[in-house]
């Protein structure tokens, strides 16, 4: 495959000003920036896809954060992202190799092999790799084995269900010998889709009523609950927890925009009551296990077991507006933003 020559230049997205509530356009930026030439143990790659995530909001806080780096105002963003080498001085790396790295929110990118991970579009298309294959999956897969402990038979609801950890931690469940697996979505159009075309038992609309939604659907209560949204969704699942159930704290995406305080949940004396666990985590933490995780999880998609749900947005201009995407609700699956 011929080099293609490397720009003087590449478009990166920028943080213009930290968000009061949810971020606006006003709040970002689309900056140039020089690409430069790869130094000894690096790549040149020409990004295709990046992923957009829920935990960059909490990057653009000036808050401090104990599991990774905050963004600062004027200075580019950067996550997930998969491409095309172009130009390479590191060992095992060539040009027209595709690779996963973490310099996303910019055409192109410098990037240490050492960060890099090379991908096989041939397996998987590449914003897959962004997605069940990626980190999207990683996390659902160690919430609901590690953290959650899943065992089976169990009753198993899963939050903001239709979004990228939740679509996957719904399959994953499903093939791990839950009994029955909820969703909550927003809306009933998106509560059918959990249904029809990820396989779950039952999709609840929560704006409809998920008190009521979580009764007729678990009357026997919650044996594992995949916590992605927080707020009032959770208070609600402390309700129903059945004996010895267990929480999993993946997000809390509810409350990522608020401008107050958050307080905590009213229920929390039924984890007292029902002998129940509730616990958080860092997917970083569980990097070791990635290679097993990815391994089963390939298998799955290969015989198609489970869908890789992915929204995909055109531009880098619009990566602004795929980040909002998440707190309205408006995507199904992992969002991707084609560079």
């Amino acid at each position: 495959m011929p080099a293609e020559p490397i720009p003087l230049t590449t478009r990166i997205v920028t943080l213009a000003s930290r968000p009061d509530g949810r971020p606006t356009p006003a709040n970002f930026g689309l900056a140039e920036a020089p690409v430069g030439e790869p130094g000894p143990g690096q790549l040149v790659v020409r990004n295709a896809y990046m992923s957009v995530d829920p935990a960059m909001r909490g990057r653009m806080q000036p808050t401090e954060k104990h599991y990774t780096t905050n963004f600062t105002v004027g200075g580019p963003l950067d996550g997930s992202a998969v491409g095309r080498v172009i130009a390479s001085r590191a060992l095992g790396f060539g040009v027209g190799d595709f690779v996963r790295h973490r310099l996303g929110w910019r055409d192109y990118a410098v990037v240490d092999a050492a960060a890099a991970t090379r991908v096989d579009p041939a397996l998987a298309g590449l914003p897959t790799w962004l997605g069940v294959l990626g980190q999207t999956g990683f996390t659902a897969y160690v919430g609901l084995r590690r953290i959650g402990e899943m065992r089976h038979g169990d009753a198993v609801f899963v939050s903001a269900a239709a979004g990228a950890v939740g679509s996957a931690a719904g399959q994953f469940a499903r093939l791990l010998g839950a009994s029955r697996v909820i969703g909550s979505a927003g809306g009933p159009d998106k509560a059918r889709i959990l249904v029809d075309e990820l396989g779950f038992d039952e999709g609840i609309d929560y704006r409809a009523g998920l008190a009521a939604g979580l009764a007729a659907a678990a009357p026997d209560g919650i044996d594992l609950y995949f916590d992605n949204v927080g707020g009032e969704i959770l208070d609600a699942c402390l309700a129903r927890l059945a004996m010895r159930g267990r929480i999993v704290l993946c997000g809390a995406i509810s409350t990522y925009n608020d401008r107050g305080g958050v307080s905590g949940p009213s229920n929390y004396r039924n984890l007292i009551v029902m002998r129940g666990r509730m616990e958080g985590f860092i997917i970083l933490d569980y990097v070791d296990r990635f290679p097993q995780a990815q391994a089963e999880i390939a298998g799955w998609l290969a015989t198609g077991q489970i869908k890789s749900a992915e929204h995909i947005v055109e531009g880098l201009d619009r990566a602004p507006d795929a980040l909002n995407l998440l707190f309205t609700g408006g995507n199904i699956g992992k969002v991707i933003v084609r560079v």
